[in-house]
């Protein structure tokens, strides 16, 4: 098996090419958007797995993103604003041998939807989440997002945003996410690579996405995509590999459980920096962190690939062990018997209902019975005429 980056890619064996997962259905995106490049490979990541169409779902909330579904020859569902991780564990729980994806963006996932994916990370539902991050939302024409840098003029702030924006894979890291990684747009080949990784993955795997808007914000990540800026800026993790940039003459070292930015040369070499262990889980807290902003000097490089995995059982998994040992213990399910449940009384007859009717009628003359007690009142009104049946 191949390797790029330190990412395997995928194996000859069981690959399928003659299956095409293009659907028929006219792709209306903005010329130039990011989400071509990202549909494209996808694509060709199941045309190359084996896998068949009817085993494959795409669901997907509201935005841009979010048309993805309709452009795949695959079963899938355009859900509502946030809720695709609901309607996905749903799915999960019961077809878990479906290839089960889930799309969102920054607005959809962590606005609106961040409930909900917080949820879906620390159950650890076996799906794959791309997070398109163009840091803006699109679909309704230019408004600041939850990923919006601090000062971002957009048409709902014109004078800049104040929000502190979030940080998407710190929120996956503390939610307990079991695969973490992150890709762009204008690097296809890392792109697929890393989604071949997330889709081997059992659990809940998220990739943010860096994906630009051409229309809305146009630029966001050219100091991590343009080749001018890249090498300086960007720092592709690899497992077992020490963390380099700007074309291997810097490195990023931990002093003090802090990281650092060293130089390599007479004084520092690759030896010295720190080792990417993508099974460490102290480690991957602080790569998650290495988010400043690159506008400001002296800022930490922007890590790209899988930052973290982890292995633990999935919310199907554990949820099946339930349903086969409840079965073992009580046998074969019986609807109509759960609904009646174990703890059932009959209210009585219509006569006796009558015969409760007149002794409260016998009794209004002992006023002294009333003011023992006070409930009288509402058992006379629950048992009068009018709800009686004559």
């Amino acid at each position: 098996m191949s390797t790029t980056n330190g990412i395997s890619a995928i194996p000859a064996q069981g690959r399928n090419d003659k299956i095409d997962f293009s659907s028929d259905q006219e792709i209306r995106w903005c010329p130039g958007c990011g989400d071509y490049s990202i549909l494209k490979q996808v694509q060709t990541l199941l045309e190359q797995s084996g896998k068949k169409k009817e085993d494959v779902v795409f669901i997907s909330g509201i935005g841009c993103s979010s048309r993805f579904p309709y452009y795949l020859d695959t079963y899938g569902l355009h859900g509502i604003h946030g809720r695709a991780p609901a309607i996905v564990s749903g799915l999960r729980s019961v077809r878990p041998e479906l290839s089960v994806w889930m799309i969102t963006g920054d607005g959809d996932a962590l606005s609106i939807g961040g409930n909900h994916i917080i949820h879906l990370l620390r159950r650890n539902v076996d799906v794959n989440v791309l997070l398109f991050n163009n840091e803006i939302y699109g679909l309704t024409k230019g408004q600041y997002s939850p990923t919006s840098p601090e000062g971002a003029v957009t048409r709902s702030t014109p004078m800049g945003s104040t929000d502190h924006p979030f940080n998407p894979l710190a929120l996956v890291k503390g939610a307990d996410g079991t695969f973490i990684a992150r890709s762009m747009d204008r690097d296809p080949k890392h792109m697929r690579e890393v989604l071949a990784r997330a889709d081997a993955h059992r659990g809940t795997s998220l990739v943010e996405i860096y994906q630009n808007c051409n229309v809305f914000n146009d630029g966001a990540f050219e100091v991590f995509t343009e080749k001018a800026n890249k090498p300086g800026h960007t720092l592709f993790v690899e497992h077992g590999k020490p963390l380099t940039f700007a074309n291997g003459t810097k490195g990023i070292c931990i002093k003090e459980m802090k990281p650092r930015i060293i130089d390599i040369g007479p004084d520092f070499s690759p030896n010295d920096c720190w080792i990417h262990d993508e099974r460490d889980n102290f480690k991957a807290s602080i790569l998650v962190r290495l988010f400043d902003d690159p506008r400001f000097e002296g800022a930490m490089p922007r890590p790209f690939g899988v930052f973290y995995v982890n292995d633990r059982p999935t919310h199907e998994e554990k949820l099946q062990a339930q349903v086969k040992k409840a079965k073992e213990v009580k046998g074969p399910g019986d609807l109509d018997a759960l609904l009646k449940g174990e703890h059932t009384w009959t209210i009585g007859s219509i006569d006796q209902l009558r015969h409760r009717r007149r002794t409260l009628a016998a009794r209004r003359s002992f006023p002294e019975w009333k003011a023992t007690f006070p409930w009288q009142r509402a058992w006379e009104e629950m048992c009068a005429p009018s709800h009686v049946e004559h």
